[in-house]
Order: structure tokens, then C-alpha cells, then sequence
């Protein structure tokens, strides 16, 4: 559809990811006001910016299921991928440096070592890190072989990999809470990684036309699958309605309903106006790009809530 799609570099500014990264931040340290005076792990905030990579990828590699004539942007995807990698690093060591009860900077590497081969969610992130650097060096290769190129196996990693932590965290010991987990994971990535694919790639008028309405039908469901699973796993954790203002989780949790409700509201009003506007090219692509970079942000917010929720008490 456009040099970006094939794997040129795109016109639309690139300082869309970087917004995420404070927003990402800011969903982060709004959720550790919340939760004072109950603990807070310090992986929050690289696990946020590990999620929001792993959406990105996963939209970047979807792009040609929302429209036979747009494939992915290999350049940015593997770039995307190696963040991605690091970042599960990242997170992994201080998941094992929590488990022997010492600081990331004092974990020993025998430590880590014994964390990753004897401790299931150290073989979890094994495997997770396995899947973010086969799609790192799938989508390098496929930039130097974009004819040869399937976007099929980035998307079944990057999903896989999205999906490992939820349906294996505290919810999987609930009757349906893995399903529940890998639809909430699933679905907020594609709901966000897809808008800022789009961002990315999605240049002139005539494409947002083209495409913005097929991406609006992609969103509703999964906007309405982050919600509903969202609030059944919040409430089978809380287990009633006094530790949503009582506990640091009830009021994250809380915080980032309100939030999810505000897309959703937003999504509705964008289905009205922004939506049957520029499907008949009356907004031009500036004005379409400023509202997909604006719920992106917002988005951003709302995975920083979330990944703290995932790793509070």
C-alpha cells in the first residue's frame, strides 16, 4: 500500500513509539501512588515497556490480515523484536532476583542460573525469550528477503509469547482463568498494537480511508474482550467489593477499569465521527493521525496499570 508497508521508512513520525514510553511510565507511577502503603515490585515499569513491544509486534506482523495490501515493516519489526528481547531480560532478572530475596544489582549469576533451569517461571521466561528472538531474527531475515517473507509465523511466536505469563500466573489456578488470561493478553495487544502499526504505516488519505474502518471492526471486539475479562479476573483476585478500596490491587484495578471505560467510550464517539469521516475522505491523513496518536498514548496508560497490577500483591 505504501513504501512504509514494504519496507521503506515511513513519513509518519516515528515519535509515536517514543510517546508511549512516558505514557507507559506515567500508567506506571500512577498505579505505585495507588497502591501505597502495600508493596510494589520494581519490574513494573520495564515490564510495561516489554508489554507494549510485545503488542507493537504483534500489530506490526498483523497488518496483512487487516488488509491484503499492506505488509509489515521488517526494519522496524525486528528492531522492535530486539527491545522486545531485551526487556524480557530484563524482567526475568528480577523476577529471579525476588525469588532469592536480593536486589537485580546483587543477583549472582549461579543464582539466575538455578532460577532459570530448577524454577517454573524461570523456564517460563526461557521460553518466552526464545519466542521474542525468533521473531528478532525471522523479521531481520524477512528484511532481506521481503518477497520470500510470511508475516504468519511472526504473529504465532508473538502471540505465544504474549500469552505464556497470563496463563500461567495466579489465574490459571482458577476454572477458566488461563482462557481468561490469554483472551484479556491477546486482545489488548491486538487493540493496541494495531493503532500504532497503523501510525506507522498508514501515510495518506486515501489509506486511512481504506483502512481505518476494518481496524475499527477488529477494535470493538477486542475492546470488548479486554473489558469483560478484565473485570472477571479482578473480581475472582478480589474476591468481593471492600478490597477494591481497601488493597493497593483493588485500587489499581479500579483505576485501570475507569480507564479501559474511557477508551471504550472514545471508541464509540470515534465510530460516529472520526470513522464514517475518513472513509469518505473528508478528514485528511494529519487529522487521522492525531487521533490514532492520542488513544495510543491514552492506551499506554492503561498497559502502565496493568503491568503493575500484574506484579502487585
Amino acid at each position: 500500500m505504501n513504501r512504509a508497508a514494504t519496507g521503506g521508512s515511513p513519513t509518519a513520525p516515528r515519535s509515536t513509539l517514543l510517546l508511549v514510553v512516558p505514557a507507559a511510565l506515567l500508567g506506571v507511577a500512577i498505579a505505585w501512588a495507588l497502591a501505597v502503603p502495600d508493596p510494589v515490585q520494581a519490574e513494573a515499569p520495564v515490564r510495561a515497556l516489554a508489554d507494549c513491544a510485545g503488542a507493537v509486534v504483534l500489530g506490526l506482523a498483523a497488518l496483512p490480515r487487516l488488509h491484503d495490501r499492506l505488509t509489515p515493516p521488517w526494519r522496524p519489526l525486528a528492531a522492535l523484536g530486539g527491545l522486545w528481547a531485551a526487556t524480557e531480560f530484563v524482567v526475568l532478572a528480577y523476577e529471579a532476583a525476588q525469588v532469592v530475596g536480593v536486589r537485580v544489582t546483587e543477583l549472582r549469576a549461579a543464582d539466575f542460573g538455578t532460577y532459570l533451569t530448577r524454577v517454573s517461571g524461570g523456564q517460563i521466561g526461557i521460553a518466552i525469550g526464545v519466542g521474542t528472538l525468533v521473531v528478532t531474527g525471522y523479521a531481520a531475515l524477512a528484511y532481506r528477503r521481503p518477497e520470500r517473507a510470511s508475516a504468519d509465523p511472526v504473529v504465532v511466536f508473538a502471540a505465544v509469547a504474549l500469552v505464556l505469563r497470563p496463563i500461567t500466573g495466579h489465574m490459571s489456578q482458577q476454572p477458566l482463568g488461563s482462557v481468561l488470561g490469554a483472551l484479556h493478553a491477546l486482545a489488548a495487544a491486538a487493540w493496541f498494537g494495531l493503532l500504532v502499526a497503523l501510525t506507522l504505516v498508514v501515510r495518506t488519505r486515501g489509506e486511512w480511508a481504506a483502512v481505518l474502518p476494518r481496524y475499527s471492526a477488529w477494535a470493538l471486539p477486542a475492546a470488548a474482550t479486554v473489558a469483560v475479562t478484565g473485570v472477571c479476573n479482578g473480581l475472582v483476585r478480589v474476591r468481593g467489593l471492600t478490597p477494591l478500596v481497601d488493597t493497593g490491587y483493588g485500587r489499581i484495578l479500579l483505576a485501570k477499569s475507569a480507564l479501559v471505560l474511557a477508551l471504550l467510550l472514545l471508541g464509540w464517539w470515534w465510530r460516529r465521527t472520526w470513522v464514517p469521516r475518513a472513509a469518505d475522505h473528508r478528514l485528511t491523513a494529519e487529522s487521522s493521525l492525531r487521533r490514532a496518536v492520542g488513544e495510543v498514548v491514552a492506551m499506554a496508560v492503561v498497559f502502565g496499570l496493568a503491568a503493575t497490577l500484574a506484579v502487585t500483591a
